[in-house]
């Protein structure tokens, strides 16, 4: 398998992108929070662009799928704290969230496309 330029890879671009969206977000939040919600939140964000990244580098395309199922788990993970951040502090995570569906659905998609690669192959 020829390993992929994660920086190449667009749903990584738009990781990216989120991640600028959720700290701008998280910023507006309480800070007493610092420790707590917004860290956990802005982990999460992280984690998705990171395992795109990471899975990128693995030798095979079952490797990389593997983690691009954990990037999009961390997508749900921050779409659960971005409920629970607008429901405790009475903030819009409505844009937000659309992104982030927009992003689930791009990594989905990507996701099948590798798969459809590999039975192919087979």
């Amino acid at each position: 398998m020829k390993k992929h330029n994660f920086r190449e890879i667009k749903i990584w671009q738009e990781a990216l992108v989120i991640v600028k969206e959720v700290y701008a977000f998280t910023s507006n939040l309480p800070k007493e929070e610092k420790y707590g919600i917004t860290s956990q939140i802005n982990r999460s964000a992280v984690s998705i662009p990171s395992n795109i990244a990471e899975g990128s580098g693995r030798t095979s395309n079952k490797e990389f799928i593997r983690f691009l199922e954990i990037a999009i788990s961390s997508s749900y993970e921050l779409e659960t704290q971005l409920i629970l951040a607008q429901d405790l502090f009475n903030l819009s995570t409505n844009d937000l969230i659309e992104n982030l569906h927009a992003l689930q659905n791009r990594i989905g998609g990507f996701t099948r496309q590798i798969k459809e690669r590999i039975e192919k192959e087979n």
